[in-house]
């Protein structure tokens, strides 16, 4: 009977861990902030010109990536309303606004910053 009851217990910790776990995920990968999108973080982010809506790619890698880091996905999201997401040429998965990548800008200290809007004029703050 104490084996039957522990693994009762057990199996009630992981289904309540794995629910909790699920609930806490955010419903959208970002949110409307100040008529800007931003991340779970309160970050702002970013699209870039040269990315071409609806091509599932993104043509911000390598140096690029690591000044404008992607939204990235985690295993287990799928796409919610205009959000989808596109396989990075290293294999992790971005979020997307109408098929446009999502990205933040690795000079923004905090909230609210959008330092990066009109950067080589070829990014701008993304729009809800």
């Amino acid at each position: 009977m104490k084996l039957y009851n522990l693994a009762l217990a057990l199996l009630l910790s992981a289904t309540l861990a794995a629910c909790a776990a699920y609930e806490t995920r955010p419903a959208a990968p970002a949110m409307a902030s100040s008529g800007v999108l931003v991340g779970t973080n309160g970050m702002t982010l970013y699209t870039l010109d040269k990315d071409v809506a609806g091509s599932g790619k993104s043509a911000c890698n390598g140096p690029c990536a690591a000044n404008w880091p992607p939204l990235y996905a985690m295993d287990g999201d799928s796409a919610k309303g205009d959000f989808s997401i596109i396989i990075r040429d290293d294999g992790k998965k971005q979020w997307s606004l109408k098929g446009k990548p999502l990205y933040y800008w690795s000079k923004d200290q905090k909230p609210g910053d959008k330092s990066g809007d009109g950067f080589n004029n070829v990014w701008h703050v993304a729009k809800p």
